[in-house]
């Protein structure tokens, strides 16, 4: 009885020790990861960035974002752990060994006179005779008869001095730490222990996979409906317009589980004045266009609507109920996008090739959520294939301001950015009006604004040329400058309501036939995760192209010093297509600035397969780069595609279009205008 009741009172510290032995290490990992963390601020300082409070850390917002799963978690544990420390504070005793001479108030070698006097005096005061205390009872029993019987008998007082304990030698004892109710399994406490074994070992882990399978049978990996891929997959078509992009996008079934309320209605109405020059109706036949776009799906027309009040910025004129459903949606469109470029850069060709055209719009769609910039900004106008688009994501700027810096022979956004600072403040203070404190929030903002440049290679390994049939590996180096001197940051979106990070997509494609060959997604948010991507990427190339210990290290070193000035390194294999020459473009899109792409040209020959295996001939060449021979030849095809129409310059749709009601059209592809000198 005596050692249950011990184990029992060791169970508080066995579960205090199984807890403290991952919590502390992991506390302290955690707090020391929050302080070395660099307090470098990465989000845009401007005025209109700081009043959207999105980066203002309040009281409120700090207890946001402490307040996380892991956090409350780790923080409840700790609750527990100092409870489990007061209990055994408070309530262990010390468990004392048997010891005769000590339950006797007597010294060691105590004489056996001594011995007897003291029995008959603790008897008169413990006796059961003596004393009616049940406890006193228990005590004359456990404690003072054995005592005085292990002193009187000469073999056990010998073994008491010899070996400490009365009955002689003893061995090792061990007990459980657990609770005697667990230990007894006779009547109720056999049906608790039961029920418990049954409960955290059967129903617990069969609870957990019903809840994930569910969750699994309705999402993917990226929290993405596959009814939405679904959808989204039947809905992607390789001649789909950067006007059509919006109309796919608002299909996904997480807009269409939000519900649409009959308080919704006139709000609605409302919005869709506000919106409805954007929502391409044909002005002639205003009233059936109306009708025409009423009669969708109502989830469609909340969800088209609400989108278009962030690209338009209208907002403010929703209700409580229409705002907490726009923000839902704003934060569900990072991923959705992303999932949107995915499906358009599926393989679907013969050769395993992915469709353009779509790829960009979708791109461009994202842009211009995350900035809150109208579709039809895009449209061509002066010398600018992006139109005002990429000037109305500066703070302060308007269309009226941009008309005015026009007249001075700004008109396209890369010439605003490629002028010296002083031309620039008198530009924006003298010309468009802006103030002092307005012109220092447009160059803060052009300082976060990232400037790209692509070097890129394509070689069959091994060899001297690409044969038709090869495998062919892409190496690119993407390389991110800004005047502020960061390399990860966060877009200037002060429409945005969440934190957004920067993405990029590189496609390599060949916009003539419409086909992305190979793409890739690249992020400068992680350095740590870039470095050992690269390292690892060149350690293999070098092993494989039979370089020494020395130079694999050495380019190594090199690789990683790139990515710490601010480059990525792509890497990516493809096989070569049949004999020919074929001009290829890589482009490299950002999801959240507008105006940022970066397009390169590469020109690719591929040789006729040799049964002997000589290869010859020029492997790729950039730009000027190729034989004039070749230049010539695909000059022509060159002219025919100079660039992707704008939807808005010459709107020539088919009836079939015509039928997806309330789409705004996007300007083509603004990689092919962007930074390309």
């Amino acid at each position: 009885m005596g050692a249950s009741e011990e184990n029992s009172a060791l169970f508080p510290i066995f579960v205090l020790t199984i807890m403290a032995l991952p919590l502390v290490p992991y506390t302290i990992v955690k707090i020391l990861n929050t302080f070395s963390k660099k307090a470098m601020t990465i989000h845009c300082q401007c005025s209109v960035c700081s009043r959207s409070g999105k980066y203002r850390k309040s009281i409120f917002k700090r207890i946001s974002n402490f307040s996380t799963c892991s956090n409350l978690t780790l923080v409840l544990l700790w609750v527990v752990m100092v409870v489990l420390i007061y209990y055994i504070k408070h309530t262990s005793h010390e468990f004392k060994v048997f010891e005769p001479f000590s339950i006797l108030g007597l010294e060691h070698g105590a004489s056996d006179s001594d011995i007897k006097k003291a029995y008959r005096r603790l008897s008169i005061q413990y006796h059961p005779d003596k004393n009616p205390d049940p406890e006193a009872h228990d005590y004359f029993v456990e404690y003072i008869s054995k005592a005085y019987q292990a002193l009187t008998d000469p073999v056990s007082r010998e073994n008491f001095e010899k070996y400490g304990h009365p009955d002689g030698r003893q061995g090792l004892q061990m007990g459980i730490a657990l609770p005697p109710f667990l230990l007894n399994i006779d009547g109720a406490s056999g049906g608790i222990l039961l029920l418990g074994i049954v409960g955290v070992c059967i129903l617990l882990p069969l609870v957990l996979a019903v809840i994930y399978l569910s969750r699994s049978a309705k999402y993917t990996g990226n929290y993405v409906m596959h009814q939405t891929l679904s959808a989204y997959y039947y809905f992607m078509k390789p001649s789909l317009a950067p006007s059509k992009v919006l109309g796919v996008f608002i299909k996904a079934a997480e807009f269409m589980e939000i519900p649409v309320r009959r308080s919704d209605g006139e709000p609605l109405q409302k919005l869709f004045m506000l919106v409805r020059s954007e929502l391409n109706l044909d002005l002639k036949n205003i009233r059936q266009e109306q009708a025409k776009f009423w009669k969708q799906h109502p989830a469609l027309v909340k969800a088209e609507l609400l989108i278009q009040a962030q690209l338009t910025r209208e907002s403010k004129a929703l209700t409580p109920a229409l705002l907490r459903d726009f923000r839902r949606m704003l934060e569900l469109s990072p991923r959705l996008l992303e999932e949107l470029v995915k499906m358009a850069l599926l393989p679907r060709t013969a050769q395993g090739h992915g469709w353009l055209r779509p790829a960009i719009g979708v791109v461009e769609l994202s842009q211009n959520i995350i900035q809150a910039v109208p579709l039809s900004a895009r449209k061509v106008a002066g010398g600018s294939s992006e139109g005002v688009a990429p000037f109305l994501q500066l703070p302060h700027f308007s269309e009226a301001i941009v008309k005015k810096i026009a007249r001075k022979k700004v008109r396209t956004f890369q010439e605003l950015r490629d002028m010296t600072l002083e031309d620039r403040v008198e530009l924006l203070t003298q010309v468009a009006g802006l103030s002092s404190t307005e012109t220092k929030d447009v160059e803060m903002v052009l300082e976060m604004m990232p400037s790209l440049t692509v070097d890129i290679t394509c070689e069959t390994e091994g060899e001297e040329g690409i044969q038709e049939g090869d495998v062919v590996t892409m190496h690119v180096w993407i390389t991110l400058k800004r005047g502020s001197g960061l390399v990860a940051a966060l877009p200037h979106a002060p429409y945005y309501p969440f934190f957004k990070e920067e993405s990029f997509w590189l496609l390599l494609a060949d916009p003539v036939s419409n086909d992305v060959w190979i793409s890739q997604k690249v992020s400068f948010m992680d350095e740590v995760v870039a470095i050992t991507a690269a390292s690892k990427a060149i350690q293999e190339l070098k092993e494989v192209s039979g370089a020494s210990l020395k130079e694999t290290n050495a380019s190594v070193r090199e690789a990683v010093e790139r990515v710490k000035s601010g480059s990525r390194l792509v890497m990516g294999k493809f096989q070569a297509p049949a004999e020919g020459n074929y001009n290829l473009t890589a482009f490299c899109l950002c999801d959240s600035w507008i105006g940022c792409d970066k397009k390169t040209n590469l020109k690719i020959k591929i040789l006729k397969r040799s049964r002997a295996g000589t290869r010859t001939g020029a492997l790729t060449e950039e730009g000027a780069g190729m034989e004039e021979g070749i230049e010539e030849e695909e000059q022509e095809e060159e002219d025919e595609y100079d660039d992707y129409e704008s939807e808005y310059s010459e709107d020539e749709e088919d009836e079939k279009d015509s039928k997806r009601n309330g789409v705004v059209p996007a300007v083509g592809a603004a990689a092919e205008s962007s930074d390309n000198e």
